[in-house]
């Protein structure tokens, strides 16, 4: 079996039942060393995201809100939300794997790795989504992860701006998100998503940590400064770091920022 034929299908796959058992099969061949490295292959670019039959697509702004979450809705409205990061992830690390030829296997291991946390990720959010009526598709998306995927074509600026930018932004976000809930009323299912979101918070760190690695990786290949990380988020997300006071300080260092990058981000010395 071809290792970037066999990524391709995987990603291109309609539903998830069909993405996560293609993925399991071709996981364990990649483990057992039973697959085939195409030495010259040549991506395809992807021109739609694999969810696309199964979620109708909106522009940002127009995504339902994820307020009042002492209610069903907003609580389903806030676990789609959060699975559809995830289920974007899953291609975003599989993409990761695909895209870029002739590296290390450490690199193919550790984005396949991120991918199978994603895929567990995305089900447990699915899980408590069908404990409430619902399933991945019943809310409108955007398709911001996917457009980030089409525009960084090097991997010095995937490295930056996924796990380095948009996963890392991740790391602020959630917690964020857990203080709000435990601030509501107890119910069962708050105490779910609470547990939820802090396993994705915990394991994403390793996440932004490989993306770190490798963004490093890339930075000394093409024998540049680390400090372009902030050129290529300034090109790409000119509004970048608007929240400082909002940075998870050690969450970021544990994944690999340095204070100096953190300085900058915070617009002031944080350690």
């Amino acid at each position: 079996m071809n290792f970037f034929k066999e990524l391709e299908l995987i990603i291109e796959a309609k539903s998830a039942e069909e993405k996560i058992e293609r993925f399991e099969i071709f996981y364990n061949l990649f483990q057992s060393d039973k697959l085939e490295f195409e030495v010259n292959f040549r991506p395809k670019k992807f021109e739609n995201p694999s969810y696309s039959e199964i979620c109708t697509t909106v522009p940002p702004q127009h995504v339902p809100k994820r307020s009042n979450l002492t209610a069903k809705e907003g609580q389903i409205n806030l676990l789609h939300a959060v699975a559809h990061i995830e289920y974007s992830a899953i291609d975003l690390a599989l993409d990761g794997a695909y895209r870029f030829c002739g590296m290390p296997r450490a690199y193919y291991a550790d984005w396949l790795e991120v991918a199978s946390d994603e895929i567990r990720h995305f089900l447990m959010l699915n899980k408590l989504l069908n404990e409430l009526d619902a399933r991945y598709g019943d809310i409108e998306v955007h398709d911001a992860l996917f457009e980030a995927s089409c525009k960084t074509q090097t991997l010095l600026e995937r490295m930056a701006v996924v796990p380095r930018y948009l996963e890392a932004n991740g790391l602020d976000a959630t917690p964020m998100i857990v203080k709000k809930l435990k601030k509501l009323p107890k119910n069962e299912m708050i105490e779910k998503i609470i547990i939820n979101l802090e396993v994705i918070l915990e394991e994403e760190v390793s996440h932004v940590k490989k993306g770190d690695v490798w963004f490093k990786y890339a930075c000394e290949k093409e024998s540049v400064d680390e400090s372009i990380y902030f050129e290529i988020i300034k090109e790409y997300y000119p509004r970048g770091f608007l929240r400082p006071n909002d940075l998870n300080i050690e969450a970021r260092k544990e994944a690999g920022f340095s204070c100096s990058e953190l300085k900058v981000m915070a617009k002031k010395e944080v350690c």
